[in-house]
C-alpha cells in the first residue's frame, strides 16, 4: 500500500505521545483513537520502515510462553475481524501454523510445551507422521510428527502497520512521520510535554514503543532499559504455484506463503548478537537466558561496536539527536545464514527446488534478558509507559499489545493481564 500521508502542522497539544512508529505504536494509536482519546504517533523515520516491516509475517499462538498466550489469543481475534475494520488488506488469512519435527526427541518436546499450555484452551492438534503427507509437498524426509494450530493465521509485513496506522489517522490520530522525539519533559513530577525536532507538543501521557531504539531514548531520560539487540535474516522467493499455505516452522527453517504466492524463508535457530558496549554493560543480566540459547546465538565484531561508542547516549532537547541521524536501521542480513537456510528447505521439500531467492533484508530484534516483552507504566513519572522488548515475537501480537497498552493509558483495565511484562520484573 502507499505510504502513510503524514501530518504537516505540528499540534500544539494532545493526551497522548507515541514514540515509534511500528505495528506497537501503530495499533496503541488505533485503538486510543477508536476510544476517543487524542494521541500523536510519532516516527522518527517512516511508519513500520524497520522490524516491523522485516519480520516473518506469523500470527500464532502455537509455540508461545504460557504468558504471551492471552494476548496471542486477543490478538487473532483482533486480526481477524482488521481487514473490515480497516476496509484495507492487512495481508492477514487464517491458513494456520505447524510446527514440525523432524527428530522424536524434538517432538516430545513439542508436546511437553502443549502439555504445559493445556489450560488456555488452544485449539493445537497432534499430527502423526502418516497425517503430515496429505497436508504438506513430498518430502524425504522422516517427519517425527508435528503440532498444527488450525486458528493461526498469517499477515503482511509491508502492509499491516501500515494499514493501522492509516486506520488511526482515519480516525484523529495525528501521524507524523520524519519527526524524532527528542526529549520527555515534566511539571510538578509528570509529563508535561515532549520535544520532537519540529518543536514541542503539551501531552499528559507518552508510550515509548522504539523498538530496538528504545533503550537508547529512555536512557536519555536516566531510565535503565535491559535490552539488547539482536540481528535477524530473512530472505523471500519468486511465486511458487500451488505450494503449501500452512506457515511452517522446523529446527532449521521456516516458511509462511505471502500474497505474492512466492515464501518469506527464515530460521530461528540461528541470530547474530553484535558485540557493542551495551554488550559488556548488559552482560550480568543477560547472562542466565545466553545459557538456553548459546547454540541459537552468532556473536559478531563489526563496525556497530565504534558506532555505538560514538554515539551520544545522553543529549539536550536542541541538540540533533541519533534518532535524526539514522532515520531507518538497515542492517545487512547474513548471506552465509540465508544460504544455508534455503538449502536446508529446498533439501526437505524439493518443491522448492523451482523457486529463486528474490531478495534478502535484514532486521533488529529488541530483546529482553527473559525475552519477554515489558508493558507497563514507568515507576518514578506519572503519565511515562513503555511498550517495547518483544523479542521477535512483536508482530503476531502488536493489535493486542496496543489493544492493552490504550486501556492502560486511558485508565481502563486491559482485557489481558500485564503483570507478567512489567518492568520491575528485571530488578
Amino acid at each position: 500500500m502507499a505510504p502513510v500521508q503524514a501530518a504537516t502542522p505540528l499540534p500544539a497539544e494532545t493526551s497522548v505521545v507515541i514514540v515509534g512508529g511500528g505495528i506497537i505504536g501503530a495499533a496503541t494509536a488505533f485503538y486510543l483513537s477508536e476510544n476517543g482519546i487524542p494521541n500523536v504517533l510519532c516516527e522518527k523515520g517512516e511508519i513500520a520502515a524497520e522490524q516491523s516491516s522485516r519480520n516473518w509475517g506469523w500470527c500464532r499462538t502455537i509455540g508461545r510462553e504460557p504468558r504471551e498466550i492471552p494476548l496471542s489469543q486477543l490478538s487473532l481475534s483482533l486480526w481477524r475481524g482488521l481487514n473490515e475494520k480497516l476496509g484495507v488488506d492487512t495481508g492477514f488469512r487464517p491458513t494456520g501454523s505447524m510446527y514440525l519435527s523432524a527428530t522424536q526427541a524434538q517432538f516430545a518436546a513439542d508436546l511437553a510445551w502443549l502439555e504445559r499450555v493445556r489450560g488456555h484452551q488452544l485449539n493445537i492438534r497432534t499430527l502423526s507422521s502418516a497425517a503430515l503427507q496429505d497436508m504438506l509437498p513430498a518430502s524425504p524426509q522422516a517427519w517425527a510428527g508435528a503440532l498444527h494450530a488450525p486458528d493461526d493465521g498469517r499477515a503482511e509485513p509491508g502492509l499491516a502497520a501500515q494499514a493501522i496506522a492509516a486506520g488511526a489517522a482515519a480516525r484523529g490520530t495525528t501521524v507524523l512521520t520524519r519527526c524524532a522525539v527528542r526529549a520527555v519533559e515534566t511539571k510538578g513530577g509528570r509529563i508535561a510535554s515532549v520535544i520532537t525536532e519540529r518543536g514541542p507538543i503539551r501531552c499528559e501521557n507518552v508510550v515509548v514503543a522504539g523498538g530496538a531504539w528504545s533503550r537508547l531514548f529512555l536512557g536519555n531520560l536516566g531510565i535503565d532499559l535491559p535490552q539488547l539487540r539482536v540481528l535477524a535474516s530473512v530472505l523471500r522467493t519468486t511465486p511458487l504455484e500451488n505450494g503449501p499455505e500452512i506457515a511452517t516452522k522446523t529446527l532449521n527453517f521456516s516458511f509462511r506463503r505471502r500474497l505474492d504466492k512466492g515464501y518469506t524463508v527464515a530460521t530461528a535457530g540461528t541470530t547474530i548478537s553484535q558485540i557493542t558496549p551495551d554488550t559488556f554493560r548488559q552482560f550480568g543480566r543477560f547472562m542466565p537466558s545466553l545459557r538456553g540459547y548459546w547454540r541459537a546465538l552468532r556473536f559478531r565484531v563489526d563496525g556497530s561496536f565504534l558506532e555505538e561508542l560514538r554515539t551520544p547516549r545522553r543529549w539536550q532537547p536542541d541538540a540533533v539527536t541519533p534518532f535524526e541521524r539514522t532515520r531507518i536501521l538497515d542492517p545487512k542480513p547474513s548471506q552465509a545464514i540465508l544460504s544455508r537456510t534455503i538449502r536446508d528447505l529446498r533439501a526437505a521439500f524439493p518443491v522448492f527446488d523451482t523457486v529463486s531467492v528474490a531478495g534478502t533484508w535484514g532486521g533488529m530484534i529488541d530483546v529482553t534478558p527473559d525475552s519477554g516483552p515489558i508493558l507497563d507504566a514507568l515507576p518514578g513519572t506519572p503519565g511515562l509507559y513503555v511498550a517495547t522488548g518483544f523479542s521477535g515475537h512483536g508482530f503476531g501480537i502488536g493489535p493486542g499489545a496496543g489493544h492493552a497498552m490504550a486501556a492502560l493509558v486511558s485508565g481502563r483495565t486491559p482485557s489481558v493481564d500485564l503483570k507478567p511484562f512489567s518492568y520491575a520484573r528485571f530488578f
